[in-house]
């Protein structure tokens, strides 16, 4: 018996020396209890040169590696913005094929902007978080925050408008939402990505305050307040240089000015030099020697810019090894962030929950453009499911899934519902539909030519059955095509491609009870808006776009949304496009931003030039009365605020939500200065006759401009007005103070 109790007791030891030992043998890299940084360091440590350069550049389309050797894993990144893109084979752009990776398709960003609501945002980003989780992604590749400039830009859609301040509101909650599932949000594309045409090589000349006022406050935002963990470089150059190996953008503004302490990964194929690579601030370098979507390289992966380039530039003392332990040290805290972090949650996929979320935000963000009553009727919207015996749905796009096309962002989806199977839902057997036109096939670099005996026979088989109809909703706009909301290529005009303006015209000769519903990521001319009663600006909806859209038209749902771009009449009457080829698109070598700091509103605004549609503009099926505004003060100092408070009454006979707007404009300026610019923002629900206090914060950072001389922001002492409105040109109320 002793000697089975020596055994136990001498096996016991043993057992805790080695427990000991091997605990103190546990290197700190792998225990997440520890800090990041302190993590970072003893890998680094650990990490010959070779390893320490192979974290920089890809080993399959959407992978990066880790270092084996020590345990740390690699890196799984996926498309996005909108929803976890289906699975792509390890070394082509084919689909894999797998029956396992269909996921929630979310509305598109510009929807999400035109909600104005940025608890939705969160909700986004949670939601697609969880797909991307469940999906064992670790770096979603979104969002996207590049500003509005011209209406032809065929990647707006994935864009949250023309406003900066707005684009940074609503991208902050969905990186963090997106960021509290382990998986790093990937912000793009920075910067100066305005345009699809010529995107891998234009250079773009633009002033330093328009950089800092108009295309880099969202990028700013994403990274000190959203605290996201990688950005995605752009494709074009920027004074000469590209953009995604860049010393100003990556080296002296993103990872000096704002402290960035993450990832700059490339576009696919956005990476072009050895040297700057490695100096100005790229990290992973992702798809190089193909188009970043169709092509294929005839390259292996260490044929790569940061491969065995990168390795001898280093060996040869051309690139200093702290460069290469900076860089290391930033994949390596990616890595522990999100495919190395034990402590994230399980995600889940295409779920009901996730479903709602994507109905809140397309019924919060369609848009209510025109409804006005003819003679002594009511307005068409909403409709009523028993006030129509007979009603035709027009359009190709009332029954297209537009998930499909449109580049990086397309998405396989679990489900679908189409606008036709969401207005079904209350009129039943008495809906008919008539294509009407023709669209095509989603094809990526050309355009599928319809005949036009095909296009005559869908015109006049529609406008029959609209002569029988009662009521008529055409369901058009632009779709994921190329020339369209398209990765890869601009917009080639502004009207609505495929006939559809001739097409509209045609129906309103035969039946005057037209609701338009405009399908779109971007805004589009209008020959017909005096004419046609309803108009909704409705944009990609998603998975449960169908039903969305109907609950708004029938008004089970009141209508809330608000642009978050202008709408010109004309093209030439946009900024971009007013200055003449130079200014958009360029000469396919240089374009020029000779708009500078007047974008949107500010253009229209400045320029005294009334657009169809301003900036935050959008109708409800109630309405709203504003109170005058209230300043807690007429005086602020540095250091100091004030508050903007007004009242906001429900004068209509339906619950609806407002948002209301501050705008804050500097009466007199040594520097041209928009009339105004947006700072503030709530969108409240309001039952009818309730009424609502509403309170801004001013601060002196609300009040400053870039000086581009200084090189600092500005606020100079002088007279301020305080514009509290319901868009750009519906001001309710203006209040004056004083800055000292």
């Amino acid at each position: 018996m002793k000697k089975t109790f020596l055994f136990i007791g001498l096996f016991t030891a043993a057992l805790a020396s080695i427990k000991a030992q091997s605990t103190a043998e546990i290197p700190v890299y792998l225990d997440d209890k520890q800090p990041l940084e302190l993590r970072v360091q003893d890998a680094l440590k650990r990490m010959t040169l070779e390893e320490k350069t192979r974290l920089s550049y890809a080993q399959g389309k959407f992978s990066s590696p880790g270092c084996p050797r020590l345990g740390i894993p690699e890196l799984w990144m996926s498309d996005g913005p909108h929803g976890v893109r289906a699975e792509i084979n390890w070394n082509d752009w084919g689909y894999s094929g797998w029956t396992n990776d269909s996921c929630t398709a979310f509305p598109a960003l510009t929807c999400l902007a035109a909600s104005w609501n940025p608890s939705l945002a969160a909700e986004y980003g949670k939601a697609i978080g969880e797909e991307a989780r469940y999906r064992k992604k670790d770096v979603l590749l979104g969002p996207g925050v590049n500003i509005y400039r011209t209406p032809l830009n065929g990647r707006n859609f994935e864009y949250l408008g023309e406003d900066p301040y707005l684009a940074s509101e609503m991208c902050v909650p969905y990186i963090q939402g997106v960021q509290e599932n382990g998986v790093a949000a990937c912000v793009k594309h920075y910067a100066l990505n305005n345009q699809e045409l010529w995107r891998g090589h234009i250079d773009v000349q633009v002033s330093d305050r328009a950089l800092y006022e108009i295309y880099l406050p969202a990028f700013k935002a994403a990274v000190q307040r959203g605290g996201a963990w990688s950005i995605m470089g752009a494709y074009n150059k920027v004074r000469g240089t590209h953009a995604t190996h860049h010393k100003l953008l990556n080296n002296e503004i993103l990872k000096g000015e704002w402290g960035f302490d993450g990832c700059v990964i490339t576009d696919w194929g956005a990476a072009h030099d050895t040297y700057e690579a490695a100096m100005y601030g790229l990290d992973i370098e992702m798809g190089s020697y193909t188009n970043g979507l169709t092509s294929e390289s005839e390259f292996g992966y260490d044929d790569y810019y940061l491969g065995k380039n990168y390795l001898k530039m280093v060996k040869e003392g051309k690139i200093p090894m702290e460069v290469v332990n900076d860089k290391a040290a930033r994949v390596l805290r990616l890595i522990f962030r999100t495919s190395m972090n034990r402590r994230k949650p399980f995600g889940s996929m295409t779920n009901e929950a996730h479903e709602l979320v994507a109905y809140r935000i397309a019924t919060e963000g369609i848009v209510l453009l025109k409804n006005e009553a003819r003679k002594k009727e009511m307005p068409l919207l909403p409709l009523s499911p028993d006030g129509y015996k007979k009603v035709l749905v027009v359009g190709d796009n009332a029954t297209r899934n537009l998930m499909q096309g449109g580049g990086s962002s397309e998405l396989k989806v679990k489900k679908f519902i189409s606008p036709l199977d969401g207005l079904k839902k209350y009129f039943g057997d008495r809906i008919v539909y008539a294509q009407g036109y023709a669209a095509g096939r989603p094809m990526y670099g050309q355009e599928e030519k319809i005949p036009q005996i095909v296009t005559d026979s869908l015109r006049n088989d529609a406008v029959e059955k609209a002569a029988q109809a009662d009521l008529v909703v055409f369901v058009g706009g632009l779709n994921k095509n190329h020339f369209q909301d398209c990765e890869g290529g601009d917009r080639l005009a502004y009207g609505l491609p495929f006939g559809q303006d001739e097409l509209i015209e045609e129906l309103l000769k035969v039946n005057k009870n037209l609701v338009v519903v405009i399908v779109s990521g971007n805004a589009v001319e209008m020959p017909w808006v005096k004419a046609v009663p309803s108009i909704v600006q409705s944009w990609y909806l998603g998975s449960i776009g169908g039903d969305a859209l109907a609950d708004v038209l029938t008004g089970k749902v009141s209508p809330s949304g608000k642009l978050p771009f202008s709408y010109p009449v004309r093209l030439e009457d946009c900024p971009a496009h007013f200055y003449g080829e130079m200014s958009y698109p360029g000469d396919s070598i240089k374009v020029e931003y000779k708009d500078d700091i007047l974008v949107g509103y500010r253009w229209y605004d400045t320029r005294k030039i009334k657009p169809l549609f301003p900036f935050g503009y959008g109708l409800s099926y109630t309405t709203y009365k504003y109170s005058k505004p209230v300043l807690s003060s007429r005086q602020m100092k540095a250091g100091e605020t004030l508050s903007v408070s007004v009242k906001v009454k429900n004068t209509g006979t339906v619950a609806g939500k407002e948002t209301v707007q501050l705008y804050i404009g500097d009466e007199k300026s040594s520097l041209l200065r928009p009339q105004k610019e947006l700072k503030g923002f709530r969108k409240i629900l309001l039952q009818p006759g309730e009424e609502k206090d509403v309170t801004f914060t001013v601060t002196p950072e609300d009040l400053k401009f870039f000086d581009d001389s200084r090189h600092e922001w500005v606020v100079e002492p002088g007279k301020f007005k305080a514009y509290v409105s319901s868009s750009s040109s519906d001001v309710h109320n203006a209040v004056e103070f004083e800055y000292r």
